[in-house]
């Protein structure tokens, strides 16, 4: 099995700086600060346009320099992931974590 984990949903066409990845190719382990929230290519994604995507993932606390670590993945196609984000956890969709950036820190990194 590959272990890219390849996202179904095409990400965005913004470039990453070393060191970030999209939650969405985040492996269980992998921590890090929240670097950004925006869903600019987010059309037809269960409905919602992006700015709405962007506002529930702001009310769930995905907000910039938030703590989050991968702690854990669906058995069929990794999907869902749960993350601790700061002092909660929460579940979502690899589709709906395309965007949102993660710094990594330097140990998650490696």
């Amino acid at each position: 099995m590959d272990d890219s984990y390849p996202h179904p949903t095409s990400a965005p066409a913004q470039a990453l700086a070393p060191g970030e990845v999209r939650l969405s190719q985040a492996r269980v382990g992998d921590r890090g600060i929240i670097g950004a929230v925006g869903a600019p290519d987010a059309q037809g994604r269960g409905g919602l346009d992006a700015q709405e995507l962007e506002r529930r993932l702001l009310e769930l606390g995905f907000v910039e320099g938030a703590s989050l670590e991968v702690i854990h993945e669906g058995a069929i196609g990794h999907d869902p992931i749960a993350v601790r984000l700061d002092d909660m956890r929460v579940a979502l969709r690899r589709k709906d974590a395309v965007d949102i950036v993660l710094r990594l820190t330097p140990e998650a990194a490696q």
